[in-house]
């Protein structure tokens, strides 16, 4: 059924909706047919990613703010968003001559605000000073995201990559190759990147910076995952953590990737 609502600088394409379509859930048989128009329901979430607007703000040309909501609740239940991402990251992978599986990653954290009344996962970040949460990346050498955790800010890096780690060794049949990690200082210690070893045998490389540069300089394999980080940012909503709960901006991380590898795909 062909879209009536405006258009938005958000949108899909033409090209990116018949490239995401055969990934979505299929209406469950039995009952009133499907009436949703589902590139409407993908237009108005991407609306709400890339301009930071509430839900009950959506434009009136969208469908109805519950109904939006009430999908992107349940593909983030049911593991739609997941899936769609992985298949995406893959394309583009075979698309640059490399297996879907990776051999190499880069792992960092960002610490953002609060923008909402909240104190589910918060916290404080002393280093950075910041109160809110704390979001733990992991990427591939091209930038594109393997993993992602959203924890109070003020838990440690070595921590939040235990979480990370556990959840991705959960999806390990899509990671078989992985075996080296890129990291910054905070991942040192003997201890932790001995856990690593001894219990996912991935090893941790630190990349540090020397006193041979003063002021801003690129570090080798570190520049890529915080290309990504400042990839995020383009999307309003991830300016702050506006959600109420940390797997809400997960799913939004998500979707801003998702939103990315369509635009290079189609």
């Amino acid at each position: 059924m062909k879209a009536t609502y405006k258009s938005y600088p958000s949108n899909l394409t033409t090209e990116q909706w018949i490239f995401i379509a055969p990934y979505l859930p299929v209406a469950k048989s039995g009952g009133r047919p499907r009436s949703t128009n589902l590139q409407a329901i993908l237009n108005a979430i991407f609306y709400v990613l890339c301009s930071g607007c509430s839900w009950r703000m959506l434009p009136g040309d969208f469908p109805a703010w519950q109904t939006v909501y009430s999908y992107f609740r349940r593909w983030r239940l049911d593991g739609t968003w997941l899936r769609i991402h992985r298949y995406l990251r893959d394309w583009i992978r075979l698309h640059s001559s490399r297996s879907t599986s990776p051999s190499v990653a880069i792992i960092d954290s960002q610490s953002v605000k609060i923008g909402v009344l909240s104190n589910k996962s918060v916290g404080y970040d002393g280093g950075k000073n910041v109160k809110g949460r704390k979001r733990h990346i992991l990427v591939d050498t091209m930038g594109l995201v393997l993993m992602v955790v959203v924890t109070a800010a003020n838990l440690s890096d070595q921590a939040g990559a235990k979480t990370l780690f556990i959840r991705l060794k959960s999806q390990k049949r899509w990671f078989k190759r992985l075996f080296l990690i890129y990291t910054d200082g905070t991942y040192r210690g003997e201890a932790f990147v001995q856990w690593t070893f001894d219990v996912y045998d991935w090893i941790l490389e630190a990349v540090l910076r020397t006193d041979r540069h003063k002021g801003f300089h690129i570090l080798p394999k570190r520049w890529v995952v915080e290309r990504t980080l400042g990839w995020l940012q383009w999307c309003r909503r991830l300016s702050k953590d506006y959600e109420k709960l940390p797997q809400n901006s997960e799913t939004f991380i998500y979707l801003a990737m998702i939103r990315i590898m369509l635009r290079r795909l189609a």
